[in-house]
C-alpha cells in the first residue's frame, strides 16, 4: 500500500483528472489540543462517563515548574494541550484527529471532494493519518481545494489545532494542468512543492534518480560503521553488528520500494569492506567473495544477507510475485 500510494501520482495516466497530495504540518500539534474538544470527542465516540472523567483527570491535573538560574518558578498550570512523552498522549491525539477524518469522509460521501483509487476495484482513499502526520489525497480542482480549506478551518476552530502553511507542501500528478495547480495552491495557501519531503520516514517523491532518493540509507549505514571503526571487535562481534544493525537499517525502505541493484551492491560493498578491514589496515584483502559470505553457515558461508535478493524477496512478497 505504501509503495502504491507514493507512486500513484507518478504513474497517473494522461487524459484523466489531475491528483494532488497535500502533506499537512500541524504547528505544536500536542500543545494546542483543547481539553473540552477532547472530552466532547470521547463522548461522541461512545466512551463511558466514568472512563472520560478518569482520562480528563489525568490530562487536566498536570502542572509545570521551570528552572531559571538554578531556581524553580512557581507552578504553571496549563489550560490545554497533551503531555509529549506520555504513552497515553498519542492515543488521545488520534481520538481528536478522528474529527478531521470524519469531516473528510463526509465531504467525500457528498461528492464535494474525491479521493484516489490505486486500482479500479479498490476503495477511494482521501487521507492517511499517523498521529500528527497527515497526508491528504484528492482531485486537483479548485472546488475540492476550497472544500478542504473549509474543513481545515472548521477543525482548527474546534480542536485548537493550527496548520503551519509554511511547512506544509503539495505534490501534483504529471497530468495536472498548470492553472489547476495554481488554483489549488492559492486556495490552500501552500506554495512549496513536496519534492524532498518525507512521510513516515520514506520519501514522498522519488524523482528520476532512485539512487539519489535513497542515498540517506548509505549515509546512515556509513555513520554506524564509522563509529565502530575505533572499537576493538572480534569477528564474532562484527558479525553480530552487521546482522543486527547494518543490514537492518534498509529493511523499512525495502518493504515499500525497489532500491535498485546498483545501490544494494554499494551497500554490500560498504559492509564487506568493514568486515575484512582491521584497525591498523583499512584496505585488507577480501579472502572470500561476498557471494560466499551470504551462503548459510552449513554451506560454508556466514549467513549475511544479499541486500538485493532480500529486497527482491520483499518486493515479490508484497506485490504478488509469489
Amino acid at each position: 500500500m505504501a509503495y502504491e500510494l507514493t507512486h500513484y501520482l507518478k504513474q497517473r495516466r494522461r487524459g484523466k483528472e489531475g491528483v494532488a497530495a497535500i502533506k499537512l504540518d500541524m504547528s505544536k500539534a500536542y500543545d494546542r489540543v483543547e481539553w473540552i474538544f477532547l472530552k466532547k470527542m470521547m463522548e461522541k465516540l461512545g466512551f463511558s462517563e466514568k472512563w472520560i472523567n478518569l482520562i480528563m483527570m489525568c490530562v487536566t491535573t498536570v502542572s509545570y515548574r521551570i528552572k531559571v538560574n538554578d531556581e524553580y518558578t512557581t507552578n504553571v498550570t496549563p489550560q490545554r494541550g497533551l503531555r509529549q512523552g506520555d504513552p497515553l498522549s498519542p492515543y488521545l491525539f488520534i481520538i481528536c484527529a478522528e474529527a478531521l477524518s470524519a469531516l473528510l469522509q463526509n465531504a467525500e460521501s457528498e461528492g464535494k471532494i474525491q479521493g484516489i483509487k490505486i486500482c479500479e476495484a479498490a476503495p477511494r482513499i482521501n487521507h492517511l493519518f499517523f498521529a500528527d502526520d497527515s497526508l491528504i489525497l484528492m482531485r486537483a480542482r479548485k472546488e475540492d481545494a476550497s472544500e478542504l480549506q473549509r474543513i481545515l478551518h472548521v477543525y482548527e476552530r474546534a480542536s485548537g489545532q493550527l496548520i503551519n502553511r509554511d511547512k506544509s507542501s503539495v505534490l501534483f500528478s504529471p497530468n495536472t494542468d498548470v492553472i489547476c495547480k495554481a488554483h489549488v495552491r492559492e486556495e490552500l495557501h501552500i506554495g512549496s512543492k513536496a519534492k524532498s519531503e518525507r512521510y513516515l520516514g520514506l520519501p514522498v517523491s522519488i524523482g528520476k534518480s532512485r539512487k539519489k532518493a535513497f542515498e540517506y540509507i548509505k549515509r546512515r549505514i556509513w555513520g554506524r560503521i564509522e563509529g565502530w571503526q575505533e572499537k576493538l571487535l572480534s569477528k564474532a562481534g562484527k558479525e553480530v553488528l552487521i546482522k543486527a544493525v547494518a543490514q537492518a537499517i534498509p529493511t523499512y525502505a525495502m518493504s515499500c520500494f525497489d532500491l535498485t541493484k546498483g545501490l544494494c551492491d554499494e551497500l554490500n560493498s560498504l559492509i564487506g569492506k568493514w568486515w575484512w578491514n582491521q584497525n591498523d589496515k583499512e584496505n585488507k584483502i577480501h579472502w572470500l567473495s561476498w557471494d560466499k559470505l551470504t551462503l548459510p553457515k552449513k554451506d560454508g558461508g556466514l549467513g549475511f544477507r544479499d541486500l538485493y535478493l532480500f529486497n527482491l524477496a520483499f518486493w515479490q512478497g508484497w506485490h504478488g510475485g509469489f
